[in-house]
């Protein structure tokens, strides 16, 4: 009975030492990036001046005659 108690012991102790051991992991990551492509942006206004002028000279007679009747 000792002999079986002792060898019991034996086998837990010997599993509690291979148990007990350090695993190491090491890893490295990268990211890449792609280059980014940048384009330039081309915006086109266009503006009716010939109308715009048209109301300047429809309404530059209207302040003239504001003008002259203003009170000085």
């Amino acid at each position: 009975m000792a002999r079986k108690a002792f060898t019991l012991l034996a086998g837990l102790l010997l599993l509690v030492v291979v148990a007990c051991t350090q695993h190491k992991i090491e890893s490295q990551h990268k990211v890449e990036l792609a280059p980014v492509e940048i384009k330039p942006i081309h915006i086109t206004i266009d503006v009716n001046i010939k109308i715009d002028k048209a109301l300047d000279d429809f309404f530059g007679d209207i302040d003239e005659s504001v003008d002259d009747v203003t009170p000085q």
